[in-house]
């Protein structure tokens, strides 16, 4: 938790500082108060979080993108939010150095991944499943799937609003909401080669100025 809630409170703040810090007016800003819930963040560290965007601070920090190699033909898309790119393109560095991989230039892997919106919650009880996806279709739903009890909304990133808003108007909660970047070409790894990989995955997912980093694995 000591690692999750910073980057919760810093998602909030750069949807405030972005869009408003009104979340009925702002849809990134009232997901990621609903992801920071879902992960327990308390009200008083929501407020605060959004307050903050009118800050200083906030006006420092900003939103860069990092492409990288990793081992056994592993890539990662890696999403920061920093006050100090050099600190944070430095770490990123050492970190694929030492674990056999490279920071490689942006926009080098760029086209290995879609940028998708993604929205989870569970299978609701009161709705089918087909009545869902009928609904969504018209907010930009590409794909449905379903997995132990989960739905997945699958669309471009440009419908995240409209679709976030058809889910919401539903009187359906999210779990998990966001833009992700889905691998074109997803491959599969043996264990041990997956412990390689993972090495190199926590170390990232560690670093104080990452928020999401996106993989071509399976």
């Amino acid at each position: 938790m000591s690692k999750v809630f910073p980057k919760l409170a810093k998602s909030i703040t750069l949807a405030a500082k972005n869009g408003g810090p009104d979340p009925e007016s702002n849809a990134p800003l009232r997901v990621a108060i609903n992801n920071a819930k879902a992960q327990n963040l308390s009200k008083e560290n929501i407020e605060n979080a959004i307050k903050r965007a009118a800050g200083k601070d906030a006006s420092e920090i900003s939103e860069v993108f990092y492409e990288g190699k990793g081992p056994h033909g592993s890539l990662f898309y890696i999403e920061c939010a920093t006050d100090n790119t050099n600190r944070t393109v430095g770490n990123l560095k050492i970190i694929f150095n030492k674990n056999g991989g490279q920071l490689v230039n942006s926009g080098q892997l760029d086209f290995m991944f879609s940028r998708k919106t993604v929205i989870e919650f569970p299978v609701p009880e009161d709705k089918e499943l087909e009545e869902i996806e009928l609904e969504l279709i018209d907010a930009g739903l590409e794909e449905l799937d379903v997995e132990d009890g989960i739905v997945s909304v699958i669309g471009d990133y440009t419908s995240f609003a409209s679709l976030s808003q058809a889910v919401e108007t539903m009187g359906i909660s999210a779990t998990k909401a966001g833009l992700q970047r889905l691998p074109a070409q997803p491959i599969e790894l043996s264990e041990e080669e997956m412990e390689d990989v993972e090495k190199i995955l926590d170390r990232i997912e560690d670093d104080d100025d990452v928020q999401q980093v996106f993989t071509n694995l399976a």
